[in-house]
């Protein structure tokens, strides 16, 4: 043999032999969008992704928590079908990981027959075959998660070797977790570390939310320098109906730096070479995103998905010339296209002209399709039916929500008819007291806003506005309304949104009870007022459409409280 052919031979001998140095290492992380429970989707989307990366000089391709059947499954993880095309999707995968291994996440059977019924598993595959398999140890049961409904917690740690690198395995809580949790008894990076890795893997499905992109990575880096081994953590991208994944994957050196992340809130991929993580630093420049500009992104994102992955084309809002109702149709048009659009003005004689001007400056600078249908002749309608039953007896909030429900009735005909989701536009503050009417304002196939608060209403305005002056000033600037009786302002019946907000942050986000929110200084009668409103209308949010989660405590999965209670009555 000539020298170029040893070469060769010895090149391609070294490239398929998993004792090589590790400085010929080429890792793949693929940030992917899955849709529950589409096997065969899910599955062709990993192995094209494979063979690219392959095609890149990759040895091994990394995938997110639960890649293969789409995170969360939910109850879907209780149908043996539904597990067996886990099994079957894995084997596909594995037998496309030629010469390329392939971390992947899927659900697999606790033969043991003792707990659970099911592991939340990591596989390493390689030429057809399953070389190690890292089950989760630490499953969250707060909040939007509920593991310990479907998987038993690991016990037993091993270290995978391939290509010169031993591998810790790892999935998503086992290395986000905090040392003062009470919940978890142990830390499985400590127990990894003990079998002397060369490089940690983590594989995570973690949900946005908008502390999550300086939070995620802060506690990823602290475990980082804790170690000493370099990190290579892989996070699923998209949203499943409220939740969503913003990806932000990101490989951090010996250091602490990271030295490579990925996008927001789509999908990406990134090949990075194992010796520089053990190298000089060379930590990337952030520049990191507003919370509000993230908020907005999340959002639009949001939308997008759940008309996506619901085969789903059209939406129709109604828009009263409000801050909310704009804000919605400023953030439908981003995602879905003016073209898949439509408003719906919907006056009474309680509407003041400029909202009619505001709402339909607003359709026209957004090119949108509006229609304008006046309340007035069904309302009358129903004043006469109402007539003799009502006699005698003073208006009060039930003529108010007559209006509301008239509204709901036409955006829903329209809905129903014209094949539009209706998008819901009130706002978490609302959301919150009660402040809305069921069957009314509150129908809708989707909440855009109720994980916002009243203030970021207005701070997401202006910041779409800094951009382009799309929203009228007008509607920036008047009193917050429902227009439902004369002159009315939100202020009657609520305290204003900059002392509400705070307050609903507290007892919400932060779940602060009444004397702890008192001692920071606000009223305490003012206090008891807003947590006794926001408890005795947990029955509406019950029947609310789901809510894009923005927030680490939005209502919806996440927050589960009983209608029928007397806490704080």
């Amino acid at each position: 043999m000539g020298l170029p052919i040893i070469w060769n031979f010895l090149w391609l001998y070294f490239s398929n032999n998993q004792s090589v140095r590790s400085d010929l290492m080429k890792i793949a992380l693929i940030q992917l969008n899955y849709i529950i429970g589409d096997f065969e989707g899910n599955t062709k989307k990993i192995i094209q992704s494979i063979q690219e990366a392959k095609s890149k000089g990759a040895s091994l391709a990394i995938f997110s928590e639960l890649s293969v059947c789409g995170y969360p499954p939910k109850d879907l993880l209780e149908f043996d079908d539904f597990i067996e095309k886990c099994e079957e999707s894995v084997q596909k995968i594995s037998r496309a990981c030629r010469d390329i291994a392939a971390i992947v996440g899927s659900p697999i059977k606790n033969e043991t027959r003792k707990g659970k019924p099911l592991f939340n598993a990591a596989l390493l595959l390689y030429e057809g075959q399953v070389l190690g398999i890292q089950r989760k140890t630490l499953l969250p049961d707060d909040d939007i998660f509920d593991e310990y409904r479907y998987f038993e917690p690991n016990q037993q740690f091993d270290v995978f070797e391939f290509r010169g690198e031993r591998i810790a395995l790892c999935i998503c809580e086992d290395l986000l977790d905090t040392d003062n949790n009470p919940l978890y008894l142990c830390k499985p990076q400590d127990e990894l570390l003990k079998l002397n890795p060369s490089l940690m893997v983590n594989i995570s499905a973690s949900p946005f939310h908008d502390n999550q992109t300086e939070l995620r990575p802060k506690i990823l880096k602290e475990n980082t320098v804790r170690s000493q081994i370099p990190l290579i953590y892989v996070n699923q991208v998209g949203a499943h109906t409220d939740l969503i994944f913003d990806g932000d994957s990101m490989v951090i050196d010996i250091y602490g730096d990271i030295v490579a992340r990925m996008k927001l809130f789509a999908e990406d991929m990134v090949i990075v070479d194992t010796k520089k993580l053990h190298s000089i630093s060379n930590a990337l420049p952030h520049y990191p995103l507003s919370r509000i500009e993230m908020i907005h992104d999340a959002l639009v994102f949001g939308i997008q998905e759940y008309f996506g992955k619901l085969n789903l084309k059209n939406a129709i809002l109604g828009l009263s010339g409000g801050i909310d109702s704009a804000l919605v149709l400023v953030l439908a048009k981003e995602a879905l296209g003016n073209d898949h659009v439509k408003a719906l003005i919907l006056p009474s004689h309680y509407t003041a002209p400029q909202s009619i001007t505001d709402a339909i400056l607003l359709s026209q600078r957004l090119e949108v399709d509006f229609e304008i249908i006046s309340i007035d002749k069904a309302y009358k309608s129903l004043e006469n039916t109402f007539e003799y039953f009502f006699k005698k007896m003073p208006s009060d909030v039930t003529e108010e929500n007559l209006q509301a429900r008239l509204r709901g009735i036409i955006l829903m005909a329209f809905s129903n008819k014209f094949g539009h989701i209706l998008l819901n536009t009130s706002n978490k503050s609302e959301l919150a007291v009660g402040y809305g009417t069921l069957y009314g304002d509150m129908c809708g196939g989707l909440s855009v806003l109720g994980d916002v608060y009243k203030t970021d209403v207005y701070a997401l305005a202006h910041y779409i506005n800094c951009k382009s002056p799309i929203i009228p000033e007008s509607t920036l600037l008047k009193p917050p309304s429902a227009e439902l009786r004369p002159n009315q302002k939100d202020s009657d019946s609520l305290p204003l949104y900059e002392i509400l907000d705070p307050i609903l942050r507290l007892y919400i986000e932060e779940q602060q009870g009444p004397t702890e929110i008192i001692a920071q200084g606000h009223d305490s009668a003012l206090v008891l007022r807003i947590l006794k409103m926001v408890n005795s209308n947990e029955y509406k949010r019950y029947q609310a459409p789901p809510v894009l989660r923005v927030s680490k405590k939005a209502f919806g999965s996440g927050r589960r409280m009983p209608i029928v209670g007397k806490y704080l009555e």
